[in-house]
């Protein structure tokens, strides 16, 4: 038989949900995928039992229930100041997973260069490859995760960059990048006439002092930023797959049209029910920064008290564990042993590298007290696993 698209032979699964995987088959608690624990808000959930009655049970408009793109375009600018039209500036997609797909077909060609932070959340990756678009790692420098600027200007200036790609905060390492950090970025974008394809579904999930600033709104900058996001996270609802681009007209249309074949639209009944979300007020907001700033001080101080070496997370929720102590050269190796002897499931670092890491692991930390308590009782038998 004839060879299958070298184009999909060049990466594999996903490492995250191989480690979820991982985790069940040990029976270990899950701190490697991403998703909570605790149940959504109480009042979409209520309203999701009048959809399901009431409807709409049908295609929605490709791009977005109108009502929809109309309250996420109200949320946008009550909290980045920038004026969003529902009509020509956003697309709803199924997930942020498909937005930055889309995102990557409308503005790449074959052989265009896209740069992008290491560690970097893995779908980037698969992302640029298949968009025929080659990847650049600019890497952030542990243990505060900084970037070289004329590491990135070498990067940029590079024959054939077309966008760069920015998670804000950060997937794996809980980066906040500063005010001053994106305006350096913006004024690069700027100079040498990049896109910046921003991954923002952890907006909502900072730490004080820090704060989130949105790359759109600086100077300059809405024509050449596409906005990523998605609503799995902000209220804990990961498996509706609700995510959106938001950019300039011109690049929404190009979305629209990946996105019409791609997926035709996101759930109908669930872009009902979420318009609720959308509409919440400061309120419910303050309380997720809290909900999530109490989440964190329980499982680093855990961390603390056992001993353990990590980086504080800035936003997010995940933390990277150093486990040089522990004489392991393959970080995946560490984290299988660990699923099976002490319980608890993690993903290996290096997942998340360009470069040669194989000393970190990153765990996550939105669950329920009693979950992350009884992970950190488990924890406190990693001595276990010492060579």
């Amino acid at each position: 038989m004839k060879e299958l698209s070298t184009r999909t032979a060049g990466f594999t699964d996903s490492v995250i949900r191989r480690m979820t995987r991982v985790a069940n088959r040990y029976g270990a608690i899950n701190l490697s995928q991403g998703f909570p624990d605790f149940e959504p808000p109480k009042e979409i959930t209520d309203r999701l039992a009048q959809v399901a009655s009431e409807g709409p049970h049908q295609y929605a408009i490709t791009f977005g229930a109108p009502n929809f793109r109309e309250a996420l375009a109200r949320k946008q600018e009550h909290f980045s100041g920038m004026k969003v039209d529902p009509d020509k500036e956003i697309v709803v997609t199924c997930g942020s997973t498909e937005a930055m797909m889309a995102a990557m077909l409308s503005v790449c060609n074959p052989g265009d260069k896209v740069v992008v932070f290491s560690p970097f959340y893995e779908n980037y990756g698969a992302d640029a490859i298949l968009s025929n678009a080659d990847p650049i790692y600019v890497p952030l420098k542990p243990p505060a995760f900084d970037f070289d600027a004329d590491e990135l200007e070498a990067a940029i200036r590079q024959p054939g960059v077309k966008a760069l790609i920015l998670c804000n905060p950060s997937n794996p390492c809980g980066k906040v990048f500063s005010k001053e950090e994106l305006l350096l970025i913006a004024d690069l974008a700027k100079k040498y006439d990049i896109y910046v394809i921003t991954d923002e579904v952890y907006e909502h999930i900072i730490y004080e002092p820090y704060q989130h600033t949105y790359m759109a709104a600086l100077p300059g900058m809405k024509e050449r930023t596409i906005i990523c996001n998605s609503l799995s996270k902000t209220y804990s609802i990961t498996g509706w797959r609700l995510g959106y681009v938001i950019a300039d007209e011109k690049i929404i249309e190009r979305v629209k049209k990946v996105h019409d074949f791609l997926t035709v639209g996101a759930a109908a009944p669930l872009m009902e029910a979420a318009v609720t979300g959308l509409n919440f007020g400061d309120a419910y907001y303050k309380e997720l920064q809290a909900h999530y700033t109490h989440m964190k001080e329980l499982f680093t101080g855990g961390m603390e008290n056992l001993g353990l070496t990590f980086t504080k997370p800035q936003g997010a929720y995940y933390v990277l564990m150093d486990i040089s102590e522990f004489g392991y050269d393959n970080d995946e190796d560490f984290c299988v042993a660990m699923a099976q002897k002490v319980g608890v499931a993690a993903v290996p670092g290096s997942s998340f590298f360009k470069e040669d890491i194989n000393h970190l692991v990153r765990f996550h930390f939105a669950k329920k007290d009693e979950t992350l308590s009884a992970a950190l009782d488990r924890l406190s038998d990693l001595k276990k696993l010492k060579k």
